[in-house]
């Protein structure tokens, strides 16, 4: 596998949401509350991706996104226009650091899962692509189908075997890839909790059912039977994140109880990881990522506070980082997105820019 500084994943990336402005709030806010339409919302929407589109370029990245400024959540959108699942509004949200609940929102399995061919994600992509016009790669980001083997969406009465269960998953999967590809993306990344949350000492979203052995192997052949056959001019990455909510976190643990089996079997060409603080644990589980094999983009930048980091630090971490994955195979990103819901972090817009340019600039003076 040959990934350069003209293919992505590149030395400078980025996980994907950005900072909702306030227009864009007060218009979610008047459509909820009935007083502008679905058109005007969008138009709002639409509006601002080609203001943050002209941004990331700008600051000098080579790969942009929408920023997700058509979600409130970074996983439920996509998930609950899949046939066979809803969103709801549950008791409770999940529980983060410091007992904070997130906002009640979640998805449910209520039928046989397949891909829905009307999916809005699809023509979105479009509407985004033309807007990039070539200026950069356009970057599209879903959940992980492994998202929905968390405990408590699957119906057992629908799907009494998880078998079947992780078959349509897999179908479904299948079909939205080949439907994205058609639509013209290039670059698809897997935003994944699940796989994270399996290398945490305490499994969260988890009812015991079964061992993590078993869980960490399903949700390895799950995206690797996803990715069978797809067009090798696509480019897939995963991000592997331990929760991202206003600036708080749901969990925490070292890579390496996953690394053996995930790092060095996952048919992905780059892993997106946290690494911004000590809830990540060491490098020392990169080297079971194959030489030669898989990009490793470091998330050493946080995106859960403004303050930039040090340079000169930065770059030790990135030759640390080295000692277990060759230098032409490391990338540096933020280690997750800066609104993964619709409320953001605690950093301002100006802020955020500051961040996403300062990786470039550390990129470029590492990697020339």
């Amino acid at each position: 596998m040959s990934i350069t500084l003209t293919k992505a994943p590149f030395k400078a990336d980025h996980v994907g949401s950005l900072l909702r402005p306030e227009n864009l709030h007060k218009a979610r806010k008047e459509f909820n509350e009935g007083k502008i339409t679905a058109k005007q919302l969008r138009d709002v929407e639409t509006k601002e991706i080609k203001r943050i589109v002209d941004k990331q370029i700008e600051v000098g990245l080579s790969s942009v996104t929408d920023g997700e400024f058509r979600r409130r959540f970074w996983h439920t959108d996509f998930l609950e226009h899949l046939n066979g699942v809803e969103g709801y509004v549950p008791e409770i949200g999940y529980i983060f650091n410091g007992d904070e609940e997130t906002e009640k929102y979640n998805i449910r399995n209520t039928g046989k899962i397949s891909f829905n061919p009307n999916h809005p994600f699809i023509k979105d992509f479009i509407v985004f692509n033309e807007i990039v016009d070539g200026r950069a790669v356009a970057k599209q980001t879903i959940p992980s189908p492994n998202q929905l083997f968390n405990v408590g969406i699957r119906d057992e009465s629908i799907y009494p075997d998880i078998e079947e269960y992780a078959n349509d998953i897999i179908k479904a999967y299948r079909d939205a890839i080949k439907v994205f590809y058609e639509a013209g993306v290039r670059y698809l990344q897997l935003d994944d909790v699940y796989i994270a949350g399996l290398s945490s000492p305490d499994i969260p979203f988890n009812d015991g059912a079964f061992s993590r052995e078993q869980l960490i192997d399903l949700a390895l052949r799950v995206v690797n039977s996803v990715l069978e056959g797809k067009p090798e001019d696509l480019v897939v990455t995963t991000h592997l994140c331990r929760g991202n909510y206003r600036s708080n976190w749901a969990f925490q643990g070292s890579y390496a109880l996953i690394a053996p089996t995930l790092f060095a079997k996952e048919k992905v060409d780059g892993f997106f990881l946290e690494y911004d603080d000590e809830r990540s644990g060491d490098f020392k589980p990169l080297k079971h990522i194959p030489n030669g094999g898989a990009q490793v983009i470091l998330g050493v930048v946080t995106s859960k506070f403004g303050e930039i980091e040090d340079k000169e630090a930065i770059k030790a971490r990135i030759k640390e980082a080295a000692k277990y994955v060759p230098l032409e195979q490391l990338c540096i990103s933020p280690q997750c997105g800066f609104a993964s819901t619709h409320h953001g972090n605690k950093l301002t817009e100006e802020q955020q820019w500051a961040k996403l340019k300062f990786i470039g600039e550390v990129a470029q003076e590492v990697w020339g």
